[in-house]
């Protein structure tokens, strides 16, 4: 394991080590120079006493100036015949406790863990989410729930309803669930922390199910990138319309685009190929025609390829959401 720039410095170079660490070398000579201690400063005989300072924090913090500014709590006290000390030592006096700003206790919001989801295959890891369509008039809404096969890309399940509901969540996972054949501990479906996928039926049903629950991070997309990308390609078709009549006009418009987004859309994500073909296990198929194809074509003309044969390239053997960073070994960093 690395520890520093120093202890790489010996086997491959103190230049290499801290390119790769991302560590400036000025940074780390300076770090090896002997650091002198500073001399003790005196105390000023005008500066007040540390039983005064504290009583300056306790007036500052107590519930009648804990919501106020310094200046205000010294205009009050100054109004009641009192003086402690200038407004400007009460702000030094709080800034060395890192109370300037906010003096009062704050809820310490919970820290989420980062998701780190791998998928090597097909119905590994999916990912749903749940967007609304603009209705006839101003308020009502659609809803399309759609579970996403992350290897493939492909929309393994969907349904448009006219409210957003765990028991209507439940039906569409159970139902895709059931057609696509899903084990138990085979699949992981993460997703955000709306009320349906938060709700205590539909984690019923994945226990169930054996199937593994993980929800994003509040407001972090980059949890959630496939079904995110996803809805982009729904809501820039061509024909999207700006409202739907009713929930029969969505899902009517619905059906054709799932049909195109799995069988004809050419996913530049998955190097031109469909979504049906990565899920069905046809793209190896599909790419050695492909190369055929274009074997021929230099072989017709090759002074047309300046790089050489054209070759396709293969699909990715993993997809991620969230990859850890790589960690380089010192054999990696020598080469």
């Amino acid at each position: 394991m690395i520890q520093s720039a120093e202890d790489l410095g010996q086997p491959v170079g103190v230049k290499r080590a801290c390119e790769v660490l991302g560590v400036p070398r000025s940074s780390l000579y300076h770090t090896r120079q002997p650091v002198q201690p500073l001399a003790p400063r005196a105390q000023p005989a005008r500066a007040l006493k540390p039983e005064e300072r504290q009583a300056v924090r306790d007036v500052l913090n107590n519930e009648r100036f804990v919501d106020s500014a310094p200046r205000q709590g010294y205009a009050t006290l100054l109004d009641e015949e009192i003086y402690r000390c200038s407004w400007r030592t009460m702000y030094r006096i709080l800034d060395e406790f890192q109370e300037v700003r906010e003096r009062r206790t704050q809820l310490t919001p919970p820290n989420y863990v980062k998701p780190e989801l791998l998928a090597t295959a097909p119905n590994q890891l999916w990912s749903w989410d749940i967007t609304r369509l603009l209705g006839p008039a101003k308020w009502p809404y659609f809803y399309v729930y759609v579970i996403l096969d992350v290897f493939s890309r492909y929309v393994v399940g969907w349904m448009i309803a006219e409210r957003e509901a765990a028991s209507l969540a439940e039906t569409l996972i159970a139902d895709t669930c059931a057609k696509q054949g899903i084990r138990r501990d085979q699949l992981t479906l993460p997703a955000d922390r709306g009320s349906a996928m938060r709700s205590k039926p539909v984690a019923l049903l994945l226990s169930d199910l054996g199937v593994t629950k993980t929800h994003t991070r509040p407001y972090t997309s980059n949890d959630n990138p496939y079904s995110e990308a996803q809805f982009k390609t729904l809501k820039y078709r061509p024909d999207f319309p700006e409202r739907f009549g009713s929930v029969v006009d969505a899902r009517g418009w619905a059906q054709p685009f799932f049909q195109w987004y799995n069988n004809e859309h050419y996913h530049t994500g998955l190097n031109l190929m469909t979504p049906a073909m990565v899920h069905y296990g046809l793209a190896e198929t599909v790419r050695d025609q492909r190369n055929q194809v274009l074997q021929a074509a230099y072989a017709a003309h090759p002074e047309r390829f300046v790089r050489g044969v054209p070759v396709v390239p293969d699909l990715s053997r993993e997809v991620w959401i969230n990859k850890p960073c790589e960690v380089f070994s010192a054999a990696d960093i020598a080469q």
